[in-house]
């Protein structure tokens, strides 16, 4: 005891010091709103930054069992493409019709590939951070996918991350279509258990069957047409008893998330272009 009050005898002019420092930035910072903003902004950077040294080593540890389940999602898809192509030729008789739609699908779409530094399974309101942003040609709005399937929307973007908005969020809508059957519904989920989502809005006459697969549609800019969303497990009634709502259990497992690629469309400045015309257009014509 005598030691402390000896210390505080010598040192009390410090801590009253840094004691009056600390004070007078939280009041700086929290009536400010421009210095406000910057420490937010330098308070995001870091804290990016701290999400990535966790995730780079949690990764480490985890890449055996990750290698073993692409090389085994490589050699399911390899088969699958080989059928596929052998299938299509045997119809034809092209044998590089399979290669020039593949080609032409992808051409439009530029792949950011991304790591996930930070990520949330059981909020309502579950967001992802990844480690690429405004500077690595990341915008708003832009779909998210993993090689398993859709992961979400980019939702807000800084220079150097993104946040995005997983599927896993009940704000989130992602429009399908049931793979083969062509009826299409909205993708959302409700809450509560990570691995399944619920499909909205799908007519009484349609025709399908628990086991069909649930894909993106194309009918947006924000996912090309085709990306496995999840597979139907149960079929119920929707609340008006008007449609049907499936219950799918999706490919996505957002528990063992680490990379995934932000899809830039190409062609959404030109079709932006061409919407804000046609608007012109025809408010030229109603006046």
């Amino acid at each position: 005891m005598r030691n402390l009050l000896e210390f505080l005898s010598k040192s009390g002019h410090w801590l009253l010091f840094v004691f009056l420092e600390v004070i007078s930035l939280v009041l700086l910072f929290q009536y400010n709103s421009y210095q406000g903003s910057v420490w937010i902004t330098s308070a995001n950077a870091v804290t990016g930054r701290i999400y990535e040294w966790e995730s780079a080593v949690e990764a480490f540890f985890s890449l055996t069992r990750i290698n073993e389940g692409l090389t085994m999602r490589n050699f399911y898809l390899e088969r699958q493409v080989d059928q596929l192509s052998r299938l299509y030729t045997e119809a034809t008789d092209d044998t590089t019709a399979a290669e020039r739609y593949g080609l032409k699908l992808l051409e439009q779409y530029e792949l950011i590939p991304a790591k996930v530094v930070s990520n949330s399974l059981h909020r309502e309101d579950n967001l992802i951070t990844i480690n690429r942003g405004r500077a690595d040609g990341v915008r708003t709005d832009m779909g998210v996918a993993c090689g398993l399937g859709v992961v979400g929307v980019v939702y807000m973007v800084s220079e150097h991350y993104s946040i995005v908005m997983p599927v896993l969020n009940v704000n989130s809508r992602v429009s399908c279509t049931i793979r083969k059957r062509g009826y299409f519904g909205y993708l959302r989920w409700s809450g509560g258990d990570p691995t399944v989502a619920y499909v909205e809005d799908i007519p009484r006459h349609a025709h399908f069957k628990r086991g069909d697969w649930v894909e993106t549609n194309g009918y947006s800019s924000i996912f090309p047409q085709g990306v496995p969303a999840g597979k139907i497990i149960q079929v119920y009634n929707s609340s008006d008893g008007l449609s049907y709502r499936l219950k799918v259990r999706l490919a996505t497992d957002f528990g063992n998330l680490r990379d995934v690629y932000v899809l830039s469309d190409k062609s959404i400045a030109e079709r932006a272009g061409l919407m804000e015309a046609a608007r012109d257009s025809l408010r030229e014509k109603g006046r």
